[in-house]
């Protein structure tokens, strides 16, 4: 299998950094397209397919249902430039419009090459539904998340935290401080030479397997 990713995937965004305006953008649109649109979206729709083998839901995606736009949202920001310098994709059931569901999200680029899975944004109802099935499920949660491939690949449950919860649910934050989490998620970063190899696409879907068990308690406590 040829490698999807390439240097040259790498180099119209070293170059887009120093260049980052619509002029010089519209000029290259052609490597664009050919470096970085079509490989993007070719290994998007490969994942997809994989992923649809276990789960029906994938099938009614599209690579344009999970992949983020390369322009910036600058109404609010300070830097003005309108191009991201990377491509990202959000692998889930409902895809990149959807971000409180379990799926992974990767991005590539010459900044960072990083995997991310769990939950990232959950609604207020389904968070308060993970945190009573943490608390009530102490021990199958903690045997998930301490599972030693799992913390050799990921490391810890990271996101940001409430300094508050529930009086009910604070005995059970002293045994398991990621109660207080607002998001339940887990990262990686991809080294380059995987990236620009054969191997990203089953690398990319050999994380989400080790993920599994943790999206799986996830996605049962938000039902």
């Amino acid at each position: 299998m040829k490698a999807f990713i390439s240097e040259e995937f790498y180099s119209f965004f070293k170059k887009l950094a120093a260049n980052n305006h619509k002029e010089w953008f519209d000029e290259h649109r052609s490597i664009y397209e050919k470096e970085v649109k079509i490989p993007f979206e070719n290994l998007c729709e490969l994942l997809l397919n994989k992923c649809a083998v276990n789960n029906k839901a994938y099938t009614e995606l599209r690579p344009k249902d999970v992949i983020f736009r390369i322009n910036k949202d600058i109404r609010f920001s300070k830097d003005k430039t309108p191009y991201k310098l990377n491509r990202s994709a959000l692998i889930s059931p409902n895809g990149r419009k959807e971000m409180g569901t379990t799926g992974f999200y990767f991005e590539l680029g010459p900044g960072e090459n990083a995997f991310y899975s769990g939950v990232y944004m959950p609604e207020k109802p389904a968070l308060a539904k993970i945190r009573n099935a943490i608390a009530n499920n102490i021990s199958e949660f903690n045997s998930i998340i301490k599972a030693k491939q799992f913390v050799s690949t990921f490391g810890e449950i990271q996101g940001e935290k409430n300094k508050r919860i529930d009086a009910e649910l604070r005995s059970a934050g002293e045994i398991q401080p990621l109660i207080y989490n607002t998001q339940f998620y887990v990262k990686h970063e991809i080294p380059k030479e995987i990236c620009v190899s054969e191997k990203l696409p089953e690398y990319l879907l050999e994380l989400e397997s080790v993920a599994k068990k943790l999206n799986d308690f996830l996605a049962s406590a938000m039902e």
